[in-house]
């Protein structure tokens, strides 16, 4: 799809941080009906290209677009929720941060949804995985028209995982699209038609995802 139909792009988008460089400028586009993985080793500037393209770090050079009035859903790696509130506390607090009509039902919902406690308890005495479902459904709120996923699967049980993918596809299906960074071989195949391979900070593939095979994964991680 060309890039006039985009939903989100980067534009010779790179980050600096002092005298490293942790992407070089990259230029990608996210289309409707994209499912996209970004890949690489540890590293590699996966975080930090989502972050650029999510809004949560401005680009050293080169500008990130977006369509006017497309949502954007960002989950990063490491979850991003107050330790002090619960689960409901925090939902109901982004939501309203996301303009959400009525934040308590919004909140409401998505412990529904991603099956998390709705009792009082601070999120810093929540699991790994129950404070990973918490980073995942603030990614939802606001109705995104894009996700952006930063190894989003991690610390989630088999069933947690299944229920995530079925979401990210009902979107795309939709008219929306999501990019996921991930190691997951079987991700990749099973989710993505899409592949930005990084590797020292450098976009050095990026295509359908049938034309990205396990040879050229292993060259990249070795």
């Amino acid at each position: 799809m060309s890039s006039e139909h985009a939903l989100l792009s980067a534009r010779g988008a790179g980050r600096t941080f002092g005298q490293t460089t942790a992407l070089e400028p990259v230029d990608l586009d996210i289309s409707p009906g994209d499912a996209l993985a970004l890949v690489g080793p540890n590293g590699a500037g996966k975080s930090t290209l989502l972050a650029l393209l999510a809004g949560a770090l401005e680009p050293s050079t080169g500008r990130i677009e977006r369509r006017k009035g497309v949502r954007v859903g960002w989950a990063p790696q490491r979850p991003a929720q107050y330790g002090r509130l619960s689960a409901r506390e925090n939902l109901e607090l982004f939501a309203r941060l996301e303009g959400e009509a009525e934040p308590e039902e919004a909140a409401a919902r998505l412990l529904r949804e991603f099956g998390l406690p709705g009792k009082a308890s601070p999120s810093a005495n929540l699991s790994v995985g129950n404070r990973q479902r918490v980073n995942l459904a603030i990614a939802f709120l606001g109705r995104p028209e894009v996700l952006l996923l930063d190894e989003p699967t991690a610390a989630l049980d088999p069933e947690q995982r299944r229920r995530l993918w079925e979401r990210a596809t009902a979107l795309r299906d939709s008219g929306g699209a999501f990019a996921f960074a991930t190691q997951n071989l079987d991700e990749i195949e099973r989710h993505a038609d899409r592949v930005a391979a990084l590797r020292d900070g450098r976009l050095v593939f990026a295509g359908p995802a049938d034309e990205y095979d396990r040879t050229q994964a292993d060259t990249l991680f070795a």
